[in-house]
């Protein structure tokens, strides 16, 4: 029951928590152990928070898990885990990460709060609005940011990074509708009723519409933000963020994967690879140039 628990918890799903770090990196405080720490310990908060969300999400679906092809075999539609477990298990969480959060920052608290209730918010209702459910999945991104920005002191944190994380965030949500309503075809709508709003026409126009946008967002973020070298060198890291799209894209759209984003980044090499080297390069940029 235990390895149940934990499986319902998602732990690779965690990986989604990196965008807590996102103000220590850009904000030029990698290398400060007090801010080093704190940042943990908010990405620490926000997997125990999102875990929460996770059981929540699998109690509220229990009934169309167990008629989902792949979501069945998931610890509480196959009865693994009980549904009393699950719930107690989500409470506790609950109380402890919010808890903790306050006291890491009042602020970090109020935004962890808010990412736990808009969560079982989508969890209960917004996932069955048209457009909205993605656009909550991505404001649990932004709120990942900005629990990192509000974990430590902030000094250079461009606003334009949170328009790359919103566009970024809403191009892999866009993504996973695109490979359920593949993978389920004619019984998408049993499985998960907003599939009915949808189609593949439609979602493409949407992939490609946030695609070209995050492109300009990030170049625009690469020579406009004010913490930057002024000899524009933040620009170089441009092309990693294409390829890093078109993969993604090449995956959902030719290998029809992206129904776990978080597997793609794991477990597809040319994708892990472009997500390290950005990391080096801006790192580079940041904190050498």
């Amino acid at each position: 029951m235990l390895k149940g628990l934990l499986k319902t918890m998602r732990p690779k799903q965690w990986t989604k928590n990196v965008f807590v770090f996102a103000a220590l990196i850009f904000d030029k405080k990698l290398l400060e152990p007090l801010w080093l720490g704190r940042t943990v310990a908010a990405f620490l908060l926000f997997c125990l928070i999102s875990s929460t969300v996770y059981i929540i999400n699998d109690l509220v679906d229990l009934e169309k898990d167990r008629a989902h092809p792949v979501k069945r075999k998931r610890p509480l539609p196959s009865g693994q885990l009980s549904p009393r477990v699950a719930t107690l298990a989500a409470i506790i969480f609950s109380i402890v990460g919010v808890g903790l959060g306050f006291l890491l920052s009042v602020w970090f608290g109020v935004i962890i709060s808010i990412y736990l209730l808009l969560m079982i918010a989508y969890s209960f209702k917004l996932k069955n609005l048209v457009i909205i459910d993605v656009m909550t999945i991505a404001a649990g991104f932004v709120l990942r940011v900005a629990g990192g920005v509000v974990a430590i002191t902030v000094e250079r944190f461009s606003p334009w990074l949170y328009v790359c994380m919103t566009l970024l965030a809403l191009f892999m949500a866009i993504g996973k509708r695109r490979h359920e309503l593949t993978l389920l075809a004619g019984d998408a709508g049993n499985h998960r009723a907003i599939l009915e709003e949808y189609n593949i026409q439609f979602l493409d126009d949407m992939i490609g519409l946030v695609t070209s946008t995050t492109v300009i967002a990030y170049s625009l973020y690469t020579f406009s933000a004010p913490n930057l070298p002024l000899n524009h060198t933040m620009m170089l890291t441009i092309p990693f963020v294409l390829y890093g799209l078109f993969r993604y894209l090449y995956l959902v759209r030719v290998k029809g994967l992206g129904g776990a984003p978080e597997d793609l980044l794991l477990e597809d090499r040319p994708l892990l690879a472009t997500f390290a080297l950005f990391g080096l390069a801006a790192v580079a940029v940041l904190y050498l140039g």
